[in-house]
């Protein structure tokens, strides 16, 4: 699996969010932008990116995730 599958593929489910991922085979760090996603819990925040890739998970085809969120205004800053 490549870092620019798991991007499109969550950007296309999440169309609010922007995401930035890093790795590639089984493990990967996502940094996911979106005022939408860093108003929630994190708890809620996690469960809407894994309900997504749950399959891949499943599958072997993604053994690792770390995530970390941001607003937009966040990322920006950061930059």
């Amino acid at each position: 699996m490549q870092a620019v599958e798991v991007k499109s593929f969550l950007e296309a489910k999440l169309p609010d969010a922007q995401v930035e991922v890093e790795g590639e085979g089984c493990n990967f760090q996502l940094n996911v932008i979106s005022d939408e996603l860093a108003g929630l819990s994190p708890v809620k925040r996690q469960r809407q990116v894994y309900d997504h890739l749950t399959p891949w998970i499943a599958d072997g085809s993604i053994h690792a995730v770390t995530m970390k969120f941001f607003s937009r205004a966040d990322w920006l800053a950061r930059s």
